[in-house]
């Protein structure tokens, strides 16, 4: 028979799990996104600055020259990760009309912004109308800097609610991961995103958002060694998608080597599928 000190623990575990993963999408029923998510079209034109340099992925304080300005648009990977899954599911672009004035902009873009990212895709004749562009990528090139100033502030990813389940990272083992690319699997076949956050923590080599918006087609040698690769939007890489690769046997999810990331293994966690993510 266990002792109470055991089978409390084990609760506890449970719970603590339970809590990590956070409850399943709140739209999984809900109305289905619209077309499949494409990166020339759903991402943003300009990068997330960071607040660091970086060397072959290692993070190097910035040495500011006389007269130099630090970069202006940093930490907005949460904000532009979780903006790219509002567009997607609350605006509705037209080309055909004229685009509207600064002032009209902005409160069109903090319209779509400020809604749950978590909440159910709007059906076209719901949504907010952007005119005078045909996508996210066309408005954010036209105007950064309005876009830029009105999807949320950067600083706020300090304090996100969800934050919290990166330090008990004894538990973010092989079962949590496991579970965590089953909520990718789950997003990915009813036409989702999953926003993932992630994290090396007790190491700080990686505190990132991304999008996880598909899967690259699997190799002979991928399906022999039980890798599955995705593919992600990356906000600070605006060129082209990036790959986060999970491994069945291991049940462990690795990030590409890059001049930000030194690559390798990391935590994912879910990020927006509720409000205290």
């Amino acid at each position: 028979m266990k002792s109470k000190p055991c089978l409390f623990l084990r609760a506890l575990a449970v719970c603590l799990g339970a809590m990590l993963l956070g409850p399943a999408s709140a739209r999984a029923n809900g109305v289905v996104p619209g077309p499949s998510f494409r990166f020339a079209r759903d991402t943003f034109s300009f990068a997330n600055e960071t607040v660091y340099v970086y060397a072959k992925g290692y993070a190097e304080k910035r040495q500011l020259k006389p007269g130099e300005k630090p970069p202006a648009f940093v930490l907005h990977c949460f904000v532009m990760s979780r903006s790219s899954e509002q567009f997607r599911n609350f605006a509705r672009f037209e080309p055909s009309l004229p685009p509207p004035d600064d002032a009209t902009l902005a409160q069109l873009v903090r319209r779509v912004t400020g809604r749950g990212a978590w909440r159910s895709p709007l059906p076209p004749d719901k949504r907010v109308v952007i005119p005078g562009y045909a996508d996210l990528r066309a408005l954010s090139d036209a105007r950064p800097l309005i876009v830029q100033k009105n999807i949320g502030l950067g600083w706020t990813a300090y304090i996100r609610v969800g934050n919290w389940r990166m330090f008990p990272f004894i538990l973010n083992g092989p079962t949590q991961q496991h579970h965590t690319q089953e909520r990718v699997e789950g997003c990915l076949a009813r036409n989702d995103l999953f926003i993932a956050y992630l994290t090396t923590y007790p190491s700080l080599s990686v505190n990132h958002a991304v999008v996880i918006y598909g899967r690259r087609p699997a190799t002979p040698q991928d399906t022999a060694a039980g890798v599955i690769h995705y593919l992600v939007y990356d906000p600070n890489h605006p060129d082209g998608p990036r790959d986060m690769a999970y491994d069945t046997k291991r049940c462990e999810f690795s990030y590409q080597k890059d001049w930000d990331f030194v690559g390798g293994k990391l935590t994912v966690l879910q990020a927006y599928s509720y409000w205290g993510q």
